[in-house]
């Protein structure tokens, strides 16, 4: 009997366009409610530790966030499971970066 909506997502059915290596683990973030549909998303753990790299780790991840040095189209974000979608701007205070979530040519 079902108690909820699923919490767990396995690394094998999350979206291709997030890039994550299969052998890496057995799970998977999966994203918040937000905006942005789970397969049109990229969540901010996602983002800081596989594809930015200013994380290695989840805990890292998550210092960063609760720090509240992250925003999201100008707004601070302390989840860091926040579906960041396309066109969405993401800042980083102390570094002064931006970034804009665009796809590639094979929609990645």
């Amino acid at each position: 009997m079902a108690r909820g909506p699923k919490k767990h997502l396995k690394r094998m059915f999350a979206p291709s366009h997030w890039m994550l290596d299969k052998l890496k683990g057995r799970w998977a973030p999966k994203p918040s409610a937000g905006p942005h549909k789970m397969r049109e998303c990229l969540p901010l753990i996602v983002m800081l530790r596989e594809r930015l790299k200013y994380a290695l780790t989840y805990r890292e991840v998550k210092m960063i966030v609760m720090q509240r040095l992250i925003k999201v189209d100008g707004k601070v974000r302390t989840d860091m499971f926040y579906p960041a979608g396309f066109m969405d701007v993401v800042q980083i205070e102390q570094t002064k970066e931006n970034f804009r979530l665009l796809y590639d040519t094979k929609s990645r």
